[in-house]
């Protein structure tokens, strides 16, 4: 089952960032740094009370006058609206509400979504009356915090994950891939997601994804059950240029997270942007089933060359997802459509793929005899044992003497010699450590 996603939506300087960092930064939220993967954060995977979800920043909308009713603000939050299960709207407790305001708790009223108004900025316990002019705003009763000095955060995230029960997911078929393609616009992701069902022939049903702004696409081929996630028109037209890239996100994120393969989808007429870094990279911290799918191929002057320089370029741009294979293609022509199939089936199930605790100690002390692990003021890292805990993606953890002399470096060349042994072609490798003397469940 997919995560619920939470949007933190309201106007500049109500404190959102604040908010969504001290909670990433109390470890309430789950945040791991990959070192390569390039993106303006704007999302945390947070773990409350046995609930699992992720948190969406969506920045300030500053309108030039208000005169604008709010062009600017109408599309972002429109965003969040559409994307999230649950959204807090967050109001600046010093001031009354403002017409901004007042517009924003419109646009959430008339969402008929779980809405939470949160009240920022009461810096102490004690609690002013003016914060009963928010009830005014029409989203029930006001939850008063302080993001800078931690007051309330663990009754409001009560609060967002009470909502939690109330939301329906569709039931899993645990026989069906789910398969986002995502990337920029006009990247032909929907030409793709065309050629794929023109090809088969066999398209199940339209179904409009729960409660997401995608169209999910049943389809069967060689009686492999596929469903198509489809993210295009993932940006919308708005004034607020600078934050195009922040807001479209939510939509990526929400496909990721309920699918099973990403496809990674680049025009081959552009090359990697920006745009495609980010978006993958939020793939590979999902621990997703990746193809890079270079689309378009057929609009390229060739060479004996070209092949060769363009997959460089992409491992260059796209150099923490070794792990991913690349395939050019023409949605067009559908040139290797049917061999980029076979490969959704194959990355995903090496995403699933489990290895037997004494096969991987086995391979495990082949590497530590090849390479010795680092030791430190006399004192080397003995690794004890490793496990695997869990699949998509595939996660080992490693028992040893002291968590510290476990350099990042070291830990690589364990997983490299994982998939030296076993390939997990496609599929990111989360690779943990742990001290003898805790359990698999201590940081």
């Amino acid at each position: 089952m997919s995560k619920p996603i939470v949007a933190v939506v309201g106007r500049p300087n109500v404190g959102k960032s604040t908010f969504f960092n001290r909670i990433a930064g109390q470890r309430i939220s789950i945040v791991e740094d990959t070192p390569g993967v390039t993106r303006d954060r704007v999302y945390a995977d947070v773990s409350w009370l046995d609930h699992e979800f992720v948190m969406i920043d969506t920045g300030g909308i500053e309108p030039e006058s208000t005169d604008i009713i709010m062009s600017q603000m109408r599309d972002q939050a429109q965003v969040a609206i559409d994307t999230a299960d649950v959204i807090v709207f967050m109001v600046d407790g010093r001031v009354s509400y403002t017409t901004a305001d007042e517009e924003i708790a419109l646009m959430l009223r008339r969402a008929k979504k779980p809405i939470v108004l949160v009240v920022n900025k009461m810096d102490n316990s004690d609690v002013p009356d003016t914060i009963y002019d928010f009830y005014n705003l029409g989203l029930g009763e006001p939850i008063p915090i302080s993001s800078v000095n931690a007051l309330n955060l663990g009754d409001l995230l009560d609060v967002i994950v009470d909502h939690f029960k109330d939301i329906e997911f569709q039931e899993e078929d645990e026989d069906v891939i789910k398969v986002a393609l995502i990337g920029k616009p006009n990247a032909g992701k929907s030409s793709l997601v065309n050629s794929f069902l023109g090809e088969t022939r066999v398209i199940v049903s339209d179904v409009a994804g729960t409660t997401r702004d995608a169209i999910d696409t049943p389809f069967v081929r060689n009686g492999q059950k596929f469903t198509l996630i489809d993210t295009a028109g993932l940006r919308r037209q708005s004034r607020v240029n600078e934050n195009i890239e922040r807001y479209s996100v939510l939509r990526a994120l929400a496909a990721i997270e309920r699918s099973d393969v990403c496809l990674v989808v680049i025009d081959a007429t552009e090359g990697v942007t920006e745009q495609d870094k980010k978006v993958a990279g939020y793939a590979h911290e999902a621990g997703k089933a990746i193809i890079i799918v270079v689309n378009k191929w057929d609009l390229i002057e060739k060479d004996n060359y070209t092949y060769k320089q363009f997959e460089d370029m992409v491992r260059n741009e796209l150099a923490y997802m070794t792990y991913a294979p690349i395939l050019f293609v023409s949605a067009l022509t559908k040139q290797r459509l049917n061999t980029l199939l076979e490969k959704v089936i194959h990355v995903a199930n090496q995403n699933s793929l489990r290895v037997s605790t004494g096969l991987l100690n086995d391979i495990i002390n082949e590497a530590i005899l090849l390479n010795q692990p680092p030791s430190d003021k006399g004192k080397r890292l003995k690794i004890y044992y490793m496990t695997q805990s869990g699949v998509k993606p595939p996660t080992f953890i490693s028992f040893v003497n002291d968590k510290e002399l476990a350099h990042f470096s070291y830990m690589r060349y364990l997983e490299n010699h994982i998939r030296k042994n076993f390939i997990f072609e496609g599929t990111p490798i989360v690779m943990k450590v742990r001290q003898k003397n805790t359990t698999m469940f201590d940081d």
